[in-house]
């Protein structure tokens, strides 16, 4: 066995059906007598539903939340959270409220508790990404991880069958890329192996029965581990890449990532052999060829495969290109313009993966 280092990130997790009700207590548990709620326009409702679990002794309820955590909407949150006096601040939603709640808890030291609706994984991560002037940046730090997450998998109920799909395929990222990363261990790999299959068997079903509670609680179950993967160990070229396709084209973050996945992975697979065999064991239907099992899944799911569906125009991949070489970065397999570009335009295009980058 080769040799390795481990560190756990803190954090508090409570999972399960209805544990949304569990908010007082936790609330109670930490203290606190004044959180401000976060979402975004889009989830206004779920806001207002906490409000009314907290009986209504919450600081105030901020509904501006956006994708890329973008620095002017932080800015206004910030003065919002300290003129209502706020002591902590609960998100709920995806990413783009997961993000604002992570990028007020860094900025002033506030307590974060965080309600996921998606399978995104951002919860389980101390990284925050931001973006000023057009530029998305990205750090970490110990102390962006949210204090407490609550997984309630009757919120997910209502999450519409195409955003399940794209949203678990973004799980699934986390775990794929844990498994070759730089500084990944034992423990990781055997997360990212369970949270990539419960994923992969839950996301066509739930496609097929979004009202089946097991498969979404499988879902959930998934992007906990998978996204536990993201906040431990380093990631390479595909969360590169979607970070700078996302930030540069304001392209939607979990449709992205479900179309450069598969790209990403057959780019680095000669260099991964470990890696690509565990993710085959993961794979329902791999047939012992994770890239296969990986195009099966996407077809399955209905998804959209190309990133011309979401703006993009053939233009624009020598741009993307170039922004993907740019900055020098940890990966498996040595970062070439010809064969990135290439990636970038299948992916563009919305071709099957195939080996042979």
């Amino acid at each position: 066995m080769q040799s390795f280092e481990y560190s756990s990130n803190p954090g508090r997790v409570i999972f399960g059906s209805g544990s949304l009700h569990k908010l007082s207590d936790e609330v109670a548990r930490l203290n606190l007598k004044a959180p401000l709620l976060l979402s975004t326009p889009q989830q206004i409702e779920q806001a207002e539903s906490l409000k009314a679990i907290l009986n209504g002794k919450v600081a105030g309820v901020f509904t501006e939340a956006t994708m890329h955590t973008p620095s002017h909407v932080t800015d206004k949150a910030l003065e919002y959270a300290k003129e209502q006096k706020a002591d902590s601040v609960i998100s709920i939603g995806g990413g783009s409220t997961i993000g604002l709640g992570k990028a007020i808890s860094i900025r002033t030291g506030l307590p974060h508790i965080c309600i996921p609706t998606t399978y995104a994984g951002s919860e389980m991560t101390p990284i925050l990404g931001e973006t000023a002037d057009g530029q998305k940046k990205t750090r970490s730090d110990p102390k962006i991880l949210p204090g407490t997450v609550i997984y309630d998998v009757d919120l997910t109920m209502t999450l519409p069958p195409a955003l399940s799909a794209t949203s678990g395929v973004n799980a699934i990222a986390h775990g794929v890329e844990s498994l070759y990363a730089r500084n990944t261990n034992p423990i990781m790999c055997l997360l990212a192996q369970e949270g990539i299959k419960a994923l992969a068997e839950a996301l066509p079903d739930i496609v097929q029965d979004p009202s089946s509670q097991a498969a979404r609680s499988k879902a959930l179950y998934g992007a906990w581990l998978c996204g536990t993967c993201l906040g431990s160990v380093g990631m390479a070229l595909h969360h590169k890449l979607c970070h700078t396709l996302g930030g540069s084209f304001n392209l939607p973050h979990a449709e992205t990532h479900t179309i450069v996945l598969p790209h990403a992975l057959s780019y680095n697979a000669p260099k991964i052999p470990e890696a690509m065999k565990q993710l085959a064991l993961a794979l329902p239907e791999s047939d012992g060829d994770a890239i296969k099992g990986l195009n099966v899944l996407l077809a399955k799911l209905k998804v959209k495969r190309g990133l011309k569906d979401f703006g993009i125009k053939e233009a624009d991949i020598d741009k993307a290109a170039d922004i993907a070489v740019s900055n020098p970065y940890w990966n498996p397999r040595e970062i070439e313009k010809g064969p990135i570009r290439e990636l970038i335009r299948r992916c563009w295009a919305g071709e099957e993966a195939r080996a042979d980058l």
